[in-house]
């Protein structure tokens, strides 16, 4: 009789169980692969511009945390602060006060890009071009100049000719002017950051449409490359439905690294640095890590599709 009883009894809770502990195991299994994850690169020089016309969607964050988790894999990164409220540049922890060299002096004084980029203090093989408050009266400006729309590509592919890098980021501001048209023109790739929430894909075929005028008109080699799904919350049923919708529309584009909501990558900024640098071991940055990876292998095997 006693024998049937303990057949019966419930197993006692286990800590072990619990949707934490998982988790938890699960991150350590992912910082294990990360750590033994080796990358090379072929020398060539990817441009991308991170754009999303839908404010608050981690455009920025993306940029710069990519850039940090390319550059803590060996990749030598450049980002392009085009944003007039620099916060690329605050996360990058490069001064950016009004009398700092910067973007602007580049695209309307034509000064070499080389003379304004500062190396961030969290890596050598992370460079950011800085953007000043100047850059919000560059709009204006630029409507006079010049071949106004090929600025920044003139001044990057002179960059390029005699500085070798592995990746160009430009962060965009979030309207569609000629800051961002420049970004477009530099690039040849755009890398649409979305966020997992309500109207997620608002906005984003007037983007699409917006750089198929570019392509028409004056860089016929840009192309959407990437498209990463950031803030997600994997317990609520509308992140993965907006993620599934996602991979719906572009099945080829979406990378199948997601950025989770957290507050570590949410501080970092305030602190000046990207969340690589300031918790390399959260969830977000072996997320932004991750993807920084996965951006490398896709290139590569485009590359070699190409061929």
């Amino acid at each position: 009789m006693q024998e049937s009883e303990n057949a019966t009894s419930p197993a006692p809770f286990s800590l072990d169980d619990s949707p934490i502990a998982r988790q938890l195991a699960d991150l350590t299994s992912r910082r294990k692969v990360l750590e033994d994850t080796r990358v090379e690169f072929d020398g060539t020089t990817r441009v991308l511009t991170v754009s999303n016309q839908k404010g608050g969607v981690g455009k920025t964050t993306t940029t710069v945390n990519l850039a940090a988790g390319l550059a803590s894999v060996g990749a030598k990164v450049l980002v392009i602060d085009l944003d007039p409220q620099g916060n690329a540049s605050t996360a990058l922890g490069v001064p950016h006060s009004a009398d700092v060299p910067s973007v602007y002096d580049v695209l309307i004084d034509e000064e070499p890009l080389a003379s304004i980029i500062q190396t961030s203090p969290e890596s050598d093989n992370l460079l950011c071009a800085p953007s000043t408050i100047h850059l919000a009266g560059a709009e204006i400006e630029l409507v006079s100049q010049v071949a106004r729309e090929h600025r920044l590509r003139t001044a990057l592919d002179a960059y390029l000719s005699d500085h070798h890098v592995d990746f160009v980021f430009i962060d965009c501001p979030p309207s569609l002017g000629l800051l961002t048209i420049n970004a477009f023109t530099a690039a040849s790739e755009l890398l649409i950051p979305i966020q997992c929430e309500y109207y997620a894909l608002e906005g984003l075929s007037q983007l699409l449409g917006s750089v198929s005028m570019i392509q028409k008109h004056l860089n016929r080699d840009l192309h959407l490359s990437s498209i990463l799904l950031t803030m997600y919350d994997g317990r609520t049923r509308l992140a993965q439905q907006v993620a599934d919708e996602v991979r719906t529309h572009f099945p080829e584009r979406v990378l199948s690294t997601v950025i989770p909501r957290s507050v570590r990558v949410s501080e970092a900024p305030s602190f000046g640095q990207t969340v690589i640098a300031y918790d390399g071991q959260s969830a977000g940055a072996v997320a932004y890590r991750e993807a920084a990876v996965e951006l490398v292998r896709r290139g590569q095997q485009h590359n070699e599709g190409a061929h």
